[in-house]
């Protein structure tokens, strides 16, 4: 006859075999490539779909025990920061890995003068992720289109070659109509218009940031070292 304690104790290891099976599958969705899909906070931005993510996610120093320890050691002040587990956090220089070029027209470094100072505060203009956040599926996930209010507000231009001068569209605070005529990066050959009224309109570049074609055309200066542009 089964006692008691012979019940209980194979229930509790029934409980022990299913927590430690329970603790190697969020293990496994959490750290591991094959959960990728799980833990990812959205969908990939436009032309990102084919990239895995160790692509940009690089690897945290250490292995999984030294980072716990490590986290530990933190918990109980003996490490002054913490450190990460798995991967280590997207920044510029990942982004530029792929998409760095010479001819962009609003490169990262020209930002950090101090004459844009003001620019980083309300922008951030400097962080890429600032108008391309990762996992949003989308192209350009800034909101505004006015954006270029924050550096081109002073703009004078000597020999003006559109219908309407830049200095009247400032005036009148037209911010929204730049982007029908200047490709932010340059990232495409296209001729520009002289005529205000035959530039883009916004609701075609809005299109594009979320993900639709070019306004700007499909001729591209630099092709991306990765799947998309």
């Amino acid at each position: 006859m089964r006692t008691k304690a012979g019940g209980a104790r194979k229930w509790q290891n029934r409980a022990y075999l299913t927590g430690i099976c329970f603790g190697l599958a969020i293990l496994t969705f959490t750290v591991f490539p094959v959960g990728e899909w799980f833990h990812a906070k959205g969908p990939m931005n436009t032309g990102h779909g084919k990239l895995a993510c160790a692509a940009c996610h690089k690897n945290a120093p250490g292995s999984f025990r030294q980072q716990i320890q490590a986290n530990l050691r933190h918990a109980v002040g003996r490490r002054k920061a913490l450190a990460p587990f798995g991967r280590l956090p997207v920044g510029n220089a990942e982004c530029m890995a792929c998409h760095e070029r010479p001819n962009d027209r609003h490169p990262v470094y020209r930002f950090l003068e101090p004459r844009f100072s003001q620019a980083r505060e309300k922008l951030r203009p400097h962080q890429c992720v600032s108008c391309h956040a990762e996992h949003q599926g989308r192209r350009v996930t800034l909101a505004e289109t006015g954006y270029c209010v924050n550096c081109h507000k002073d703009t004078r231009l000597k020999k003006d070659p559109i219908d309407v001068s830049h200095a009247d569209l400032i005036s009148g605070k037209q911010w929204d109509s730049c982007l029908g005529c200047h490709d932010f990066h340059g990232n495409h050959i296209m001729q520009i218009e002289k005529s205000v009224d035959k530039r883009t309109p916004t609701e075609k570049i809005r299109a594009y940031f979320d993900g639709g074609p070019s306004p700007y055309g499909t001729t591209l200066r630099y092709k991306a070292k990765q799947d998309g542009q």
